[in-house]
């Protein structure tokens, strides 16, 4: 998701408390944070996939009265005490170049959360939009194309699927990209929760790593695109199939390029991704 200088009024926010703050990437490798954030709201509610708008306290360059960041819920559930809601967010300390002096700054609602303590209090909004919606059907197939934390949603799909609704009997796939295989948010010892659906008849995790030193995540994924564009291409060909994408936006033009390709040209497939729009089997969540 992109920052957002919304009108957003401070008086419209809901009251949060850092509960937990974890790193689960090795110091070798770019710093990704699993933070629970508790709200004292039992009424809180949201659906897989939705956001939460984090305001960071100014000043803020350019005179903003505000800074509203959003990030993806990856995981929600009542708290033990049954007074409040717990959310678990995936955060990726991020800094940016400046075009003009070439420095180095940090990003303000990534490095805010990062360096929060258990006990702060954060201003949040929401829940928005939510572009990912499990489908009634559960004979439905499931493909999923994720970078860095941009897998979050999935989570929330993947344990309300295998652990709230059982026997589901479509096929899942999860397609996720990193560039070394200390990335994978999921698959290192600090979270194990992918491989604790390995046991499921219907899941497969596909992970992907860069070939290259200076490429990245998304390179990463269009790889593992190209190396299973065959089966997705069958995947896609199944009118119960739903299409999810979530993370880098050049994941998308990386997958119409191999669709592409396994359709015959760049009109066909546009043609089948106009048709799974129009039948609400797509669904993209994706920032630069």
């Amino acid at each position: 998701m992109t920052d957002s200088e919304d009108n957003i009024n401070a008086s419209d926010a809901t009251e949060a408390f850092i509960q937990t703050t974890q790193r689960i990437t090795p110091d070798s490798a770019d710093e990704v944070r699993q933070i629970v954030l508790r709200i004292n709201t039992p009424a809180f509610y949201f659906l897989e996939g939705q956001n939460i708008g984090v305001l960071t306290p100014g000043p803020h360059p350019y005179g903003n009265k505000t800074h509203h960041r959003y990030y993806t819920i990856a995981n929600a559930r009542k708290s033990s005490d049954g007074d409040g809601v717990e959310l678990e967010l995936l955060v990726r300390r991020c800094f940016y170049i400046d075009e003009v002096s070439g420095e180095e700054y940090p990003g303000e609602a990534s490095n805010y959360l990062c360096n929060a303590q258990p006990g702060d209090r954060i201003s949040i909004t929401g829940p928005h939009r939510s572009p990912f919606r499990i489908p009634a059907d559960k004979s439905s197939n499931l493909l999923m194309l994720g970078t860095g934390t941009g897998i979050a949603p999935f989570r929330a799909f993947l344990r309300r699927i295998y652990e709230e609704q059982s026997q589901w009997a479509g096929n899942v796939r999860l397609f996720y990209g990193a560039r070394t295989g200390t990335e994978m948010l999921y698959m290192n010892d600090l979270n194990q929760d992918l491989a604790s659906y390995y046991d499921q008849a219907t899941f497969q995790a596909i992970k992907a790593l860069t070939k290259g030193v200076l490429k990245d995540e998304g390179d990463a994924l269009q790889s593992g695109i190209e190396d299973n564009a065959a089966e997705i291409w069958k995947l896609l060909q199944d009118p119960k199939t739903y299409v999810y994408l979530s993370g880098m936006k050049k994941i998308a033009a990386a997958f119409d390029v191999s669709m592409g390709r396994m359709a015959g040209s760049e009109t066909l497939w546009e043609a089948h991704k106009q048709s799974l729009i129009e039948d609400k089997r797509w669904s993209e969540l994706t920032y630069h």
